[in-house]
């Protein structure tokens, strides 16, 4: 661990943790936040299903409710960490993802169920990625792209360690219990995580530091965010809207596609032992990605690096749509995890490029209100297509269009025609 003088961010009181603290801590907070609040709900939808006998169409109803108030919790969200709250925006969101989790152990009818995915959809807001950006990027202005760089290389292990952990709780304790457990992980590890790392205030030192291990590009550097204008202010330009309409795109087509995922990889032919063994290599894809890009990538200009994960992400549908045999399917997931890797640093990067830091917060909730609504509504609007176009090829030709379109929305901002 460096000295606190030679870290960028250093602490202005004796109690505020290093740089390198901050970010480790909230890197493990992510992880811990975003495998219980965001994956283990597919953990748990058999064993629900097995003992409530509800519906499948009822629980994934529940879990529609909490992507629904996520994505109207992010404005308020954002607005209070921009007036200096980001210490108890994620404490507070790991605690009341604990009363989600405790509540939703309880359910006996669905009703329940839905009133526990409302808080559950209230604390993801408050906890996960765009919030600890907005806190990052508020208290390192200048360093702020490189922890962004190591939450999402954390974070990309979430799924990793729910599946196992939660299925393991559930074999060993019963699902409602497992959810206990969460509940207490997110009360006695994640809030006080949170707190502890965040207490005292930091303040960018005056010259770039020794980057962390292997981000040595980090510190080339020093980047001068541009005056910061509102949220309101925000709204009336055009790149706003170039850069919600790409990453809204990124969002209905990539996380939307995953509930599709088995079955159009069958109508292509391959057996589900095939199918399985291309989806197990979409994770490891966006991780590699991530490491790629901390490692060697930090070099490469964020819009230039945007472009190329707008292009992969329709290259890949085509991969998929038109490619025949399990070698393209395998070529497919690792195009597709590698933009889905970078979508999230590319987006929490950008935005303060654009529009300053003051206001980040909001613009940047703002900003993933849209991506969310269009990630809630994607399962069910990617059904429909299927109905019209009446198969799975035709049906990712017309997302490779949409990702194209987001493309050359995209390009229209990096060539600064905005």
């Amino acid at each position: 661990m460096s000295q606190p003088h030679a870290v960028a961010g250093t602490a202005t009181d004796a109690q505020a943790c290093s740089y390198r603290t901050v970010v480790a801590g909230l890197a493990t907070g992510q992880l811990l936040a975003w495998a219980i609040l965001y994956y283990g709900f597919a953990s748990l939808v058999l064993p629900m299903m097995r003992e409530l006998g509800w519906a499948k169409a009822t629980l994934m109803g529940a879990f529609t409710v909490a992507l629904l108030v996520w994505s109207l919790a992010n404005v308020a969200v954002g607005a209070a960490i921009d007036r200096g709250h980001g210490r108890a925006v994620l404490s507070g969101g790991a605690l009341l993802g604990a009363l989600g989790c405790a509540c939703w152990a309880m359910a006996r009818e669905p009703w329940m169920l839905y009133a526990a995915m409302v808080l559950v959809g209230a604390a993801a807001a408050m906890s996960l990625y765009d919030p600890a950006f907005a806190v990052l990027t508020k208290r390192y202005p200048t360093r702020y792209r490189q922890a962004i760089t190591w939450l999402t290389l954390v974070g990309g292990f979430a799924s990793t360690l729910s599946f196992p952990a939660v299925a393991a709780l559930v074999h060993a304790l019963g699902w409602r219990a497992t959810l206990f457990v969460l509940a207490a992980v997110l009360a006695l590890v994640v809030a006080p995580l949170c707190a502890w790392v965040l207490r005292g205030t930091a303040t960018p030192a005056p010259t770039p530091p020794a980057a962390l291990p292997g981000l040595r590009h980090a510190s080339a550097q020093v980047e001068r965010p541009p005056p910061s204008v509102s949220l309101h202010a925000a709204l009336r330009t055009p790149a706003f809207w170039q850069l919600g309409a790409a990453f809204t795109l990124l969002a209905f087509i990539g996380p939307g596609l995953w509930a599709h995922m088995m079955p159009a990889l069958q109508a292509k032919g391959l057996s589900e032992l095939q199918a399985l063994s291309v989806l197990v290599w979409i994770g490891p894809a966006q991780v590699l990605g991530r490491f790629a890009y901390a490692w060697v990538g930090r070099g490469l200009a964020l819009h230039r690096l945007g472009m190329l994960v707008t292009v992969a992400m329709p290259l890949a549908l085509l991969l998929l749509a038109l490619g025949d045999g399990l070698f393209s399917a395998w070529l497919f997931a690792a195009v597709f995890g590698l933009a889905n890797g970078l979508t999230t640093i590319v987006r929490g990067s950008l935005l303060p490029l654009h529009f300053g830091h003051a206001h980040i917060g909001r613009i940047g909730g703002a900003m993933a209100t849209l991506a969310l609504s269009a990630q809630a509504a994607a399962p069910l609007a990617i059904a429909g297509m299927l109905l019209l176009a009446g198969g799975y090829v035709q049906v990712l030709l017309l997302l490779a269009v949409l990702g194209g379109v987001g493309a050359v929305v995209f390009a229209r901002v990096s060539s600064g025609t905005s």
